[in-house]
């Protein structure tokens, strides 16, 4: 069944206006009235939904009772991933909206080949956010990951406090995920390079904030395939695979 995240709050048995998004996806999927779909608006939930009205410019919904359905991973994973380029970057969030991550953090690396002032900054993140939502809508997850406002890594790791796990894949590290992961562990955080990886400086930022070099097996991945991997890995380590 189609699944939409409605921006805006929605509740059980209103009638609501649908974007011209959504009604557009609606109209190629030649859904008629009375014909079902299902919204949600990241709060928790989600609701099945029907077309009661359908016109030229405009397209309604009658809402049902509320669906207190989640499909979130146990073990809750920040991903601290460095920008990489274009569809690159977009791969890596999809598939890690799709395996469960909680929330990205992008970070500026010294070997990231993007280079973004602000304005171009927030534009990125108003765009990674849409790939979180569409993966959300296609996986089935009804809380959208949040995507943080893009920061150095220097910056990233002096803000970092509290306790957890802490892994940074590197194809120099000696550890394996499952020496550092125990089965019942309810938070980690997950960082991976952007292209070429982190630099030598940047590499010991991380060590010194507490994360433990793991290597992912004896071949070296691309950034947009070690994290997805990385996560994987973590869900199987963890039951939920």
């Amino acid at each position: 069944m189609a699944r939409f995240h409605y921006e805006g709050e929605l509740a059980s048995g209103v009638r609501v206006e649908l974007p011209e998004e959504i009604a557009r996806h609606l109209r190629v999927l030649r859904l008629r009235p009375n014909e079902a779909f299902v919204l949600f608006d990241g709060r928790g939930g989600e609701y099945p939904a029907r077309l009661v009205q359908q016109e030229r410019r405009s397209l309604v919904a009658e809402l049902g009772e509320h669906v207190a359905v989640e499909r979130e991973s146990r073990l809750r994973v920040t991903l601290a991933q460095g920008i990489s380029s274009g569809e690159r970057m977009d791969l890596t969030i999809q598939k890690a909206v799709e395996l469960g991550v909680a929330a990205i953090h992008p970070l500026l690396a010294g070997k990231s080949v993007v280079r973004l002032d602000a304005e171009r900054a927030a534009a990125k993140v108003a765009h990674w956010r849409r790939v979180a939502i569409a993966a959300c809508e296609q996986c089935g997850r009804n809380c959208v990951p949040e995507v943080k406002t893009p920061v150095a890594v220097s910056a990233y790791c002096s803000s970092l406090t509290g306790e957890g796990v802490r892994i940074l894949l590197s194809p120099e590290g000696n550890a394996s995920l499952k020496a550092c992961v125990a089965p019942d562990a309810t938070a980690l955080t997950l960082a991976a390079g952007p292209e070429g990886g982190f630099d030598a400086f940047e590499d010991k930022l991380f060590r010194k904030a507490g994360f433990a070099a793991v290597r992912l097996g004896p071949r070296v991945l691309r950034t947009e395939t070690a994290a997805p991997a990385a996560l994987a890995a973590l869900a199987a380590l963890t039951g939920e695979f």
